[in-house]
């Protein structure tokens, strides 16, 4: 595109790009996400800036969001070696040109920092592109749960997939 994106991880002073590409990837990707656009539109701010109390990373194209990741450490001190991968969106014209992986490298080096040695997450068994991109990554199915996401009143699969940082 011949601007240069920066990737970095967004605090409370950052939640207006936060929210904004957040409420984009669930405008834009319904079917993508467990969560619903409705749901999120109607948070307050407070509730915005609690979201970043775990790890959140945007990717800007100079000022504007055009991605985002986010990271969900497992609570169990017997499972904090283990994180979920969450919210992961690409702008749909940035899609292919690096954007993703460079927003899941962030995302895994901040982890490997915290002492998080899996990664984990869940990704529709509808979205294939997705999939692939996770295998490129190093990332392996582990199971699927049928029907364990319901969109527009269908059930589609969770694949499960994780991937060994440390």
């Amino acid at each position: 595109m011949g601007t240069d994106i920066t990737i970095r991880r967004i605090d409370a002073t950052e939640v207006e790009a936060f929210k904004r590409i957040r409420l984009e990837a669930l405008r834009a990707e319904p079917s993508a996400f467990a969560a619903s656009y409705d749901h999120w539109a109607t948070l307050s701010t407070e509730e915005w800036v609690a979201r970043l109390s775990e790890p959140v990373f945007v990717a800007f194209e100079g000022d504007e969001p055009v991605g985002l990741t986010g990271l969900f450490r497992q609570r169990s001190s017997k499972m904090s070696h283990r994180a979920i991968i969450i919210m992961v969106y690409v702008r749909q014209g940035l899609r292919g040109s690096g954007v993703a992986r460079d927003l899941l490298k962030a995302t895994a080096d901040h982890a490997r920092e915290i002492g998080i040695r899996l990664l984990e997450l869940a990704v529709t068994a509808e979205n294939p592109a997705a999939i692939r991109f996770y295998q490129r990554e190093g990332f392996i199915e582990v199971g699927r749960i049928p029907g364990g996401f319901l969109h527009e009143g269908r059930e589609i699969d969770d694949v499960m997939m994780v991937r060994r940082i440390g």
